[in-house]
């Protein structure tokens, strides 16, 4: 007879992103009149960049095309791709080989296909809060004990707490551990971490054997120079460690997907030599993945022209400028906040204690606004909440209005 895979009954319940769905449908069946104003989710708003669709359509018209046509590529990527994103990095002072890069349809897959070459008695850190894919597909591949409801941890996962205390960047495992996840800057707190910081994980993970899967999707939003955009910008990161991107957030691909990991031949763990680890990516790949569109990734090479990029570029300033506004309007009302300037996210701390879904309920009926609970990024998520910076400017300067004006604190 066959059988599920029981790993899926540990979930909690009701995934982050659908539970907020639910809960607003239900508010527009109680009140259809009211206008939804949403800082929710973080998904891009703005058109695509002139540079970005003549490459897409680039793509189209080459299958359109015999003499141009192509059908599977490379599963590893299209090889100019993967130089020019060799190249890029190179722009920024770090050496890679474009063997090291491995395209693929977004930072979200491959932060979950990742583990599945690792042990599967691996010792999972995570930082706490976190992006809850980080968590579930540890859950689904049978690397934690049962959750509990009461403390809102999955046993045998090592929770990494990012408070105020520490500036939501956490502290280094004091125990051993395999995995360690680490986004910067972080989703959902806006954190961005120093290089001392990850200097001090890198040191950590070479003397244990760890390995840091480091999610870098937001980096474009970087705007401090000071601060590191990849990993790899520290000594003796390539032995230790991977780094996941993506073009979601920094040219609004969020819809045509293409993202990258890169796994660098030096990166070592226990048992293996340079290469290794990066051959076995590669032949999951091979195996599970047939490649990304060829059509978008013509409209990826486009975005590292350099019309591509100042476009881009452009695109991220226009949602730092959303981010301002919501900062700007928070605070002006007594709220703490942090987050807003390196990176498209404004965490806030929820006012009179109360809990992220008791305040997501208050906003929305308030105000009409929809944000993200801090709980459904993990435990320690609890008593604060997301705004995203995603969106049309009018549609943030009425949201942020809306609160200044209504929200009860």
């Amino acid at each position: 007879m066959a059988g599920i895979n029981q790993n899926y009954k540990k979930l909690a319940a009701g995934y982050l992103f659908p539970e907020i769905a639910r809960r607003t449908k239900e508010f527009q069946k109680k009140y259809p009149d009211r206008e939804l104003k949403r800082l929710g989710i973080g998904n891009t708003t703005e058109a695509l960049t002139p540079a970005i669709v003549e490459g897409l359509i680039k793509g189209v018209n080459n299958l359109a095309d015999p003499s141009t046509y192509s059908g599977y590529g490379d599963e590893q990527g299209n090889t100019t791709l993967r130089r020019v994103l060799s190249e890029y990095y190179n722009s920024k002072g770090i050496t890679l080989s474009p063997d090291d890069f491995f395209i693929s349809d977004g930072a979200k897959p491959d932060s979950s296909n990742i583990q599945s070459i690792f042990s599967p008695d691996s010792v999972i850190a995570i930082q706490d809060p976190a992006y809850p894919v980080y968590v579930d597909s540890n859950v689904i591949s049978g690397r934690t004990g049962e959750y509990s409801s009461i403390i809102g941890e999955y046993d045998g996962l090592i929770y990494m707490p990012c408070t105020e205390e520490n500036n939501f960047f956490p502290d280094i495992p004091d125990k051993k551990v395999d995995l360690i996840y680490l986004c910067s800057p972080n989703n959902p707190t806006g954190a961005v971490a120093t290089h001392k910081q990850l200097a001090g994980f890198v040191k950590y993970a070479r003397e244990n054997k760890s390995v840091i899967i480091f999610d870098a999707a937001y980096s474009e939003y970087i705007s401090d120079l000071s601060l590191p955009k990849s990993i790899f910008e520290i000594e003796g990161a390539k032995e230790c460690a991977l780094e996941i991107n993506s073009l979601s957030k920094f040219a609004g691909f969020t819809g045509v997907r293409l993202g990258w990991t890169v796994v660098p031949e030096e990166l070592i763990v226990e048992g293996t030599k340079p290469g290794e680890v990066r051959d076995m990516w590669n032949r999951r790949q091979c195996t599970f993945f047939n490649g990304a569109s060829n059509i978008v990734q013509e409209g990826a090479l486009a975005v590292f022209s350099e019309e591509g990029l100042k476009e881009s570029g452009n695109l991220v300033n226009y949602y730092m400028e959303n981010a301002k506004i919501i900062m700007k309007g928070v605070t002006s009302i007594g709220i703490t906040a942090y987050g807003g300037v390196n990176a498209p996210y404004v965490w806030i701390k929820t006012p009179g204690g109360i809990s992220s879904w008791d305040f997501f309920d208050k906003l929305l009926s308030e105000t009409g606004v929809i944000g993200t609970p801090g709980s459904g990024f993990g435990p320690g998520g609890e008593g604060y909440f997301r705004l995203s910076a995603f969106g049309h400017r009018e549609d943030i300067e009425a949201a942020v209005n809306s609160i200044k004006k209504d929200l009860k604190i």
